[in-house]
C-alpha cells in the first residue's frame, strides 16, 4: 500500500493502522523529519517528495513499486487549505491549494492506475475528500473546488472501469470527513473559528477509513449525518444555500 500525506494527520494514522493489520505500506511526505517521527515500524519504507513538483507522483509510485513488489491499494491523504474570501487569494495560493488537494492525486491515480488495475487481490484507490467537497461552503471556495474535483475523479474512474470485466474489480472510494483535529488548521493561514462542529479524533477518521478498505466501500461520510447535508444540497440546492445563509456560532 502507498499512503501520501504520510508525516502527520489522517495519514500518518491510517499508515498506523494498516501495519498494525499486517499490511505492508509506503509512506511519502514532504519532510523527512515529520515522516521520522511516525509511529515505529509503521512504513515499510518512506519516500521525501513533495507531490506538486513536476515529476514527482509518477516517482512516488515507481519507488513504492520497486519497495514492495508490487501495489494493491493507495491512500491520497494530502492535503492543505486555505481559508478566507475568495478575492483576497492571490494566483499562487490558488495554485497551491489545487495542486496539492487535486493534482496531485490525480497524477498519482494516473501513475498508479496500472498496477493497481493488475492486482490479483483487487486494486483499490483511496481518496480522502471532505465534506466541503460536497457542500459549498464561505471562505472555503478554491479549497472546496479542489475537493470538488475528487468527487469527479471517483465518480468518473467508476464509471469508466465498470465498463470492462477486466477492470471491473477495481474500487474507488472517496472518504469525506467533517472538521478534524490535525494540524492541517495549524498550516494554513487561519485557525478554525468555529465553536460547532467540533474538530473529532484523527483516529475516529482513519478507523473508518481502513474500515472501507476492508469492506471495499465506495463512499464514506464521516461523521455520518453529514451526509444528510450533502444529499440535501444535490436534491435541494436552493433550500441548502438558504439554510446554509444561517448566521455560522464562532468563537468568542
Amino acid at each position: 500500500m502507498l499512503v501520501t500525506g504520510a508525516s502527520s494527520g489522517i495519514g500518518a494514522a491510517v499508515c498506523t493502522l494498516l501495519a498494525a493489520r499486517g499490511a505492508r505500506v509506503v509512506g511519502t511526505g514532504r519532510s523527512s523529519s515529520d515522516l521520522a517521527l511516525a509511529p515505529a515500524g509503521a512504513l515499510e519504507a518512506a519516500v521525501v517528495r513533495d507531490l506538486t513538483e513536476p515529476g514527482a507522483p509518477g516517482d512516488v509510485v515507481s519507488a513504492a513499486v520497486s519497495a514492495l513488489g508490487g501495489l494493491d491499494i493507495v491512500v491520497c491523504c494530502a492535503g492543505a487549505g486555505w481559508s478566507g474570501p475568495f478575492t483576497t487569494m492571490s494566483p499562487a495560493e490558488i495554485d497551491t491549494v489545487v495542486d496539492i488537494n487535486l493534482r496531485a492525486p490525480l497524477h498519482i491515480a494516473n501513475a498508479a492506475a496500472p498496477y493497481l488495475l493488475n492486482s490479483e487481490a483487487g486494486g483499490q484507490l483511496v481518496l480522502i475528500g471532505s465534506i466541503v467537497g460536497l457542500v459549498g461552503v464561505a471562505d472555503e471556495v478554491v479549497y472546496g473546488a479542489a475537493k470538488y474535483g475528487l468527487r469527479g475523479l471517483a465518480d468518473g474512474l467508476r464509471s469508466e472501469w465498470a465498463r470492462d470485466a477486466a477492470t471491473r474489480r477495481m474500487t474507488v472510494t472517496l472518504v469525506s470527513p467533517g472538521v478534524v483535529d490535525t494540524p492541517f488548521f495549524a498550516h494554513r493561514n487561519r485557525e478554525y473559528q468555529r465553536s460547532w462542529p467540533k474538530p473529532m479524533p484523527v483516529a475516529r477518521v482513519a478507523r473508518l477509513t481502513v474500515r472501507s478498505i476492508e469492506q471495499r466501500r465506495e463512499d464514506v461520510v464521516v461523521p455520518a449525518w453529514l451526509l444528510l447535508a450533502g444529499r440535501l444540497n444535490g436534491g435541494f440546492p436552493r433550500l441548502y444555500r438558504l439554510l446554509a445563509q444561517i448566521p455560522e456560532r464562532t468563537k468568542r
